[in-house]
């Protein structure tokens, strides 16, 4: 998948060996088992394309990794806690991508500022002071 994900593109067997041999010696039929096995699977989609095929990712790479983790995160007994650890193990650089990450699933309606944000949590309506106001 990651010979897939890196062209970004409908590939052939031949142009995925090709970029392999670079590293190691692979056969051919090793390459086209797996990409078949990957058609199998549903990880990628193909064409025909005269006697070949043409390969192409059905999702992202950042679309798997995100399936990876919420699988695992599904399978814990104490999803919590599971996070908890996870966010430990997080550098200063992948805390700052996650908070950046947060902060667009949420959406422009829900970065207030934090005495805003209390006022919520206390209970209150934000939109009743406006209407308190004349405004």
């Amino acid at each position: 998948m990651t010979r897939v994900w890196k062209w970004n593109r409908p590939v052939t067997v031949r142009e995925v060996l090709e970029d392999l041999q670079q590293e190691r010696s692979i056969a051919y039929t090793t390459v086209m088992t797996v990409l078949d096995n990957l058609h199998q699977k549903g990880w990628v989609r193909r064409e025909a394309e005269g006697r070949a095929y043409r390969y192409e990712a059905v999702s992202t790479r950042a679309a798997y990794a995100a399936a990876l983790m919420n699988d695992a995160w599904a399978q814990s007994d104490n999803p919590a806690a599971a996070l908890v650890a996870f966010f430990g193990m997080m550098s200063e650089e992948q805390r700052l991508a996650l908070r950046d990450a947060v902060r667009m699933v949420q959406g422009p309606e829900t970065s207030q500022a934090p005495s805003d944000t209390a006022g919520e949590s206390a209970g209150e309506n934000p939109g009743s002071a406006r209407e308190g106001d004349g405004r």
